[in-house]
Order: structure tokens, then sequence, then C-alpha cells
């Protein structure tokens, strides 16, 4: 017979701790509660973001392309205990769970809902220290893609991807090639006071929400030529832009809160953005809308003004442009950013860079 004796102190804690199934099931339905499990992605409005993109992680990046991959994955294990500092993405990703609560509170059943993806080419071992930061910061992002090195792109159709963000602007083209909502995003210099209770989405129109039919004849005919045409075609309907669907979905969300007499007191507004006069070819872009059978709760109207003093008032958690003129614009006055990698301006720097690669460098 064996001389070592049970620890009777062990004892009585299973007895009065561990075997007190009514407190752990209550502790793990508790533990439910604060972690809602993410919905089907079918039903959700899926937004995916790169780690870059959620985290400031320019030292991190600063490691790997000096001193190569190894450096760096050995460096995040070593500090995976250390959270990572928001990035740019961070004010919107919480504005997300924002109205995702709202909507808990309206819908305790339903899933549609925002679903937030990590999409990184971060490899496997760098994941703990992403797991321990979203848990740092209390982030509800369950779903995770880490490709080892490889673009992710080619996950985002099977996530059901509503909008990718990400810093690299190549996998940016890429993603809105394949049919996919966009944007590279932007590290502001210094933090700008956001709205805490409701999502702000501003939206440029040509080239984001539109496709870029209109600053094609701008380009090639002039403005004159631009005005003669809209008016022409003021009730033809503009062609989809690559943000379209993501306007689309933030418009079903909205409806949710509509239909419980909260449109006056809704956790998303939208925002148009744009460029365009008005008078002159205003009507058209309003008419477009409608014809999709969407609203902008917003819309304002520059003719060539500048869009900064304007984003500084409404202090959007994301702001949409194709034209970096713009975005730098915005930036500068505290606005987060996003480019839109599309249409015949991106094609026009593409020739240019083609063209004259010394002026460019």
């Amino acid at each position: 017979m064996s001389d070592i004796q049970p620890d009777s102190s062990a004892a009585v804690k299973y007895e009065g701790e561990e075997n007190d199934w009514a407190a752990a099931k209550a502790f793990f339905d508790n533990l439910k509660s604060n972690k809602p499990r993410p919905p089907k992605p079918r039903n959700a409005v899926t937004i995916a973001v790169s780690s870059r993109t959620l985290f400031n992680m320019v030292a991190e990046r600063k490691i790997y392309e000096e001193e190569g991959v190894e450096k760096y994955v050995t460096y995040q294990v070593d500090n995976e205990n250390q959270p990572l500092k928001p990035g740019p993405a961070f004010p919107f990703v919480k504005a997300l769970m924002t109205v995702n609560s709202r909507l808990r509170k309206l819908y305790p059943d339903s899933e549609e809902l925002f679903d937030i993806v990590l999409m990184t080419n971060n490899h496997a071992q760098v994941g703990v220290r992403l797991i321990n930061s979203i848990n740092h910061y209390d982030l509800t992002i369950e779903r995770f893609c880490m490709t080892g090195g490889k673009s992710p792109i080619g996950y985002l159709k099977a996530y059901l991807t509503n909008l990718y963000l990400s810093k690299d602007s190549d996998k940016v083209t890429e993603a809105i090639e394949e049919g996919i909502a966009a944007a590279t995003m932007f590290t502001l210099d210094k933090e700008t006071e956001l709205c805490e209770n409701q999502l702000r989405v501003a939206f440029d129109g040509d080239a984001v929400l539109f496709s870029d039919e209109s600053e094609v004849i701008v380009k090639k005919h002039g403005l004159d030529s631009f005005f003669e045409h809209e008016k022409k075609f003021e009730n033809s309907p503009l062609a989809q832009g690559p943000l379209k669907c993501f306007l689309e979905a933030l418009g079903k969300l909205q409806r949710k809160f509509y239909a419980k007499g909260q449109r006056m007191d809704c956790p998303i507004r939208t925002f148009l953005v744009t460029a365009r006069s008005a008078a002159s070819s205003g009507a058209r872009v309003l008419k477009t809308l409608r014809s999709w059978g969407l609203e902008i709760d917003e819309a304002i109207f520059l003719a060539g003004a500048p869009k900064g003093p304007l984003l500084q008032k409404i202090k959007p958690h994301i702001f949409f442009d194709d034209q970096m003129f713009h975005i730098e614009g915005a930036k500068e006055l505290g606005t987060i950013s996003a480019h839109v990698p599309y249409g015949i301006g991106q094609k026009y720097k593409k020739e240019k860079l083609i063209e004259q690669p010394a002026k460019e460098e």
C-alpha cells in the first residue's frame, strides 16, 4: 500500500468549490454574456482588419524590414504580454462594438451585427500577442486568419467580407480588383476626440460610392463638358463604385433601428462629402442613391473647396476618398482617413510612374 496520503485540504477545496456546479454554471453563463459568440457570416456585416491597422506596429514593422522575419517573430513572442498600442482602425472597431451593443438590446436573438475579423499575414507565433492585446482592450474579435507571410486576400471572399482595411496599398488594390470593398488606412500624428455613442462614416462620391465615370469626363474633356454631361444624364443613375456595397450594409443595420422608432437616435450616421457642386452636378448623385434604395444622412457639396475643415467638424471614425490630395488635407486636420485606390486617378498615376520614373522618385 502506498504511503502517499491524499491532501485533505485539497479534498475540502474540491467539495466546497469545485463541486459547486451551480456556481460554475453561473460563472460560465456570465462569461458568455460578456463575450458573445460571433454571428454567422451569412447574417453579419463582416469587417476584416489587418493587425497593422488595428494596432500601432510601427516599431515592430521596422524590426521586420531591417532585421528580417525571424527577429520580428522572436521580438513579438518575447513581448507577447505587452499590449500593442491602438492603431488607426481602433476607434472604428470600438464604434462597431457600440452599434452591436445597441442592436443586441433591441434584437437579442438577431445575428445581423458587425462581425470583426483579424485578417493578417502574420505568423501564428505572433498570434498570442495579438490575442492578449485584443483581450487587454476588451475587443470582441473572435475570428482570426493568420496566413504566415502569404497574402490573405484569397480568404476575404470565404469570410463574406463587406469591408477590408489594411495599411498595405498593394493588398487593398488586389482586394478591390476582386470586387471587395477595401481601403488603405493611415496613422494620424495626433489623437482626435471622437463620438463614443455613434459610428460616423464619411464617403467621397465619385470613384468611391459611384463609378469613376464622371472623373473620366473631367480628366479627358474638362469641367464644362462634365457639367453638360451631368445635366444631360441627370435621371440616369451612376454605376456603383467599390464602396457602394458597404454603404448598403450600413443601411441594412440602420433600418433595424428605424423599425424600433430610433431614427433620430440611430448609432450609425453616414455622410457624403463631395467636391461636386450642388446646383451643377448634385442632383444626379442624390437621384442615384434614391434609385439604389439607399439613404445618406448628410450630404455636403463643396464645389471644389477643401474637405478637411468640414471633416474636422464631422469627426468621422473613418473617411473614404480616392484622391490622396483630399486624404492628406483631412489627415492634417486630424481626420482618420482611408484611401480607395480605384478608377482613372489610379490608372493615370500608374501611367505617370511608368513614363517618368525619375521625376516620381
